[in-house]
């Protein structure tokens, strides 16, 4: 009946359900590379003797923990 080849119909009904993996797959990985970077800095002024205000280290460790744990969600199950 149908003249589509199967592989093509079954990476299409995938695509259909999950949109845009790839581009939240990247955008995962670039908040998450951010948010370590921006730890790092952070860990830099602390011990180079600066003061940070504890709720902007928490929010950068907050971040740390969030990101990559979305992207370990975000995953292929198969």
């Amino acid at each position: 009946m149908s003249k589509i080849d199967p592989e093509l119909k079954k990476k299409l009904l995938k695509e259909s359900q999950a949109p845009f993996k790839g581009l939240r797959r990247i955008l995962w990985i670039a908040f998450s590379g951010s948010a370590f970077l921006g730890l790092l800095i952070m860990l830099s002024r602390i011990a180079s003797g600066s003061e940070l205000q504890q709720n902007n280290l928490l929010i950068q460790l907050g971040a740390c923990a969030i990101f990559p744990t979305l992207l370990i969600f975000d995953r292929n199950k198969d």
